[in-house]
């Protein structure tokens, strides 16, 4: 789990590699969803994602000062396997 400050007026990306030490050789991200915790009115939100073979990108703004939210990634594999990673984000004025 990594920790990272967001300013609420940042629009910011954030990546997982989930590359061959997860995936191996012969397997692939074929899904990939992202969530908020808390998830509030005004607080941290999701703004887009995308995904390709190995990678999974998510586009985080707003949030309020003094928060900590934490952002997880759920992913599936090509061979069926689920699992998540997560970034906590502390949201200060920066």
């Amino acid at each position: 789990m990594s920790f990272v400050l967001k300013d609420p007026e940042a629009v910011l990306d954030y990546l997982f590699d989930w590359g061959a030490d997860y995936l191996g050789d012969s397997d692939l991200l074929a899904a990939s969803e992202w969530s908020v915790d808390p998830g509030e009115p005004d607080g941290v939100a999701v703004t887009g994602s995308d995904f390709g073979t190995s990678t999974s990108t998510v586009k985080v703004g707003g949030g309020i000062a003094g928060r900590i939210y934490r952002i997880v990634n759920r992913v599936t594999t090509a061979t069926g396997r689920v699992d998540e990673r997560s970034i906590v984000i502390r949201v200060e004025k920066r």
